[in-house]
């Protein structure tokens, strides 16, 4: 009766402090988990991003020998922005996914997990705990599905009734015993939309995710992106939501309940030519406290060429020249002739054919080629 009292104390403190839900689950190995995790390896699906073996990320004993329960958080996040900037012709603006809108959520839902367990250790002697949020061993949907916070949705997302799958969610392994909550049982039904619509058929059955061929695992890549993928970006520069934007549980969801999340038009929607001529140390100071900043600036310029390519830009065709001719870095160079090659202006024809002459790297040669064999299309 202790431990129960404790828990309605610990729901209700999780409300005072902002938390749009919590659960409470058992310790107990992910056994299915665990064999889907080493069905993904074997497939070549996994990303490379997951932390921790197999057995660290499907046993919470092995975290915290300790381990009794777990306790799962979701925060909502906004889907729509006040005073949104245009994009126009010469002026071109690209678009961070709406999971990296306003402050880091790692930092906000870690702030969460920290009171949470602050609460705990005042009203409990000899409380443990670990707290994790996205970069930890545990599967963050895992343990959010067996707390009730939502279903595992065909897209391999985590979708509550409530909020949809606009959520962020964290999770804490205790030492304490607490009740596991009733799991939600799957909401999709016969709907496939998220599968029927991905773009390049990542989603190669319900609730399986090939994470190579996936968008959003390509915006974050720091070579250059493979040929077939690059028209499917559009102006999105980083991370990548179709799947979620047709969601029917999705439809009109829009919570602003943290200020902590609110965009800042300038930032999530950032000019594509000014993207391109930041500094290291510019970049840190004005994109450093989104997620979208985490892989550096490299993989965001480079979808940033790949955005102005999309728009077939012609304003952007001097500064591309310009990053083919001079930039240090292979992939903007070749990245910029393959989309001054798309946009097709014969000055920018030249120009390839010209740096041709002084390039030495064999992968820029390579998408120098391809740029030139735009002219073709655009002389028919």
């Amino acid at each position: 009766m202790a431990y129960e009292q404790l828990k309605q104390e610990v729901i209700a403190y999780s409300k005072e402090i902002g938390i749009d839900k919590i659960g409470f689950a058992s310790a107990e190995p992910f056994a299915e988990l665990k064999a889907r995790l080493k069905e993904q390896q074997e497939l070549g699906y996994a990303s490379g991003f997951e932390k921790g073996t197999i057995e660290e990320r499907t046993e919470p004993k092995r975290l915290m020998p300790g381990a009794e329960s777990l306790i799962a958080i979701a925060l909502s996040y906004p889907t729509r922005m006040k005073n949104e900037p245009k994009s126009v012709k010469g002026d071109r603006r690209g678009m961070f996914a709406r999971a990296s809108w306003g402050t880091d959520y790692h930092i906000v839902l870690k702030e969460k997990l920290d009171k949470l367990a602050a609460f705990l250790q005042e009203k409990l002697a000899g409380f443990e705990s670990r707290s994790m949020v996205d970069t930890g061993e545990l599967s963050d949907r895992a343990v959010a599905e067996r707390a009730g916070i939502g279903f595992s949705g065909k897209n391999t997302l985590m979708i509550s009734p409530e909020y949809g799958s606009y959520i962020y969610l964290g999770e804490m392994i205790t030492n304490v015993p607490f009740t596991p909550d009733d799991t939600i049982t799957d909401g999709c039904g016969t709907c496939t939309k998220c599968i029927d619509a991905c773009p390049t058929g990542a989603l190669v059955e319900p609730g399986r995710l090939n994470s190579q061929a996936c968008m959003a695992f390509q915006s974050l890549t720091k070579g250059f992106m493979p040929d077939e993928h690059r028209n499917k970006l559009g102006n999105l520069i980083y991370g990548y939501e179709t799947c979620q934007v047709v969601c029917p549980y999705n439809r009109d969801v829009d919570f602003h309940h943290h200020e902590e999340f609110e965009p800042d038009p300038e930032l999530v929607k950032p000019r594509l030519l000014d993207l391109l001529s930041i500094s290291n140390r510019e970049f840190k100071e004005k994109f450093g406290k989104m997620a979208g900043s985490w892989r550096g600036k490299k993989p965001l310029q480079r979808n940033a060429i790949l955005s102005l390519a999309h728009y077939k830009e012609k304003a952007a065709t001097d500064k591309l020249i310009e990053l083919m001719q001079q930039d240090p870095r292979p992939v903007i160079r070749g990245t910029a002739a393959w989309a001054i090659g798309k946009i097709g202006e014969e000055k920018g024809f030249d120009a390839i054919e010209e740096a041709m002459k002084r390039e030495s790297d064999h992968e820029v040669l390579v998408e120098m080629e391809k740029g030139l064999d735009f002219r073709i299309e655009h002389t028919n």
